[in-house]
């Protein structure tokens, strides 16, 4: 499943009975509150959902896939998600309740 800003939109509008303006405008203002949170905060915590973190990777030797030529990966800021305990939770028991119907 694919869950695009489009899709959430329109979930979001048929669930809360909303304008399509302003359920556009919802999905905005939150992934815009999120991009701000991690860029200026470093991390972003969902409660009950999960905490986006910002992590600094340093330089490390690699290699070209397609010419085998070594090169170095330049060192980068990278976003990492972290699932809360009650997702883990959930996906624990659906994962369960699949193995129990095989």
């Amino acid at each position: 499943m694919a869950l695009t800003k489009a899709s959430l939109m329109e979930q979001l509008c048929v669930e809360m009975d909303l304008d399509r303006k302003v359920g556009q405008k919802v999905v905005e203002s939150f992934f815009t509150l999120i991009n701000e949170g991690i860029i200026q905060e470093g991390n972003v915590l969902l409660s009950k959902f999960g905490k986006f973190i910002t992590r600094d990777k340093a330089a490390r030797p690699g290699r070209n896939p397609k010419t085998g030529e070594a090169a170095e990966i330049s060192a980068r800021r990278v976003i990492v998600f972290h699932a809360g305990q009650v997702l883990k939770q959930r996906l624990a028991g659906v994962l369960q309740g699949d193995a129990a119907e095989d």
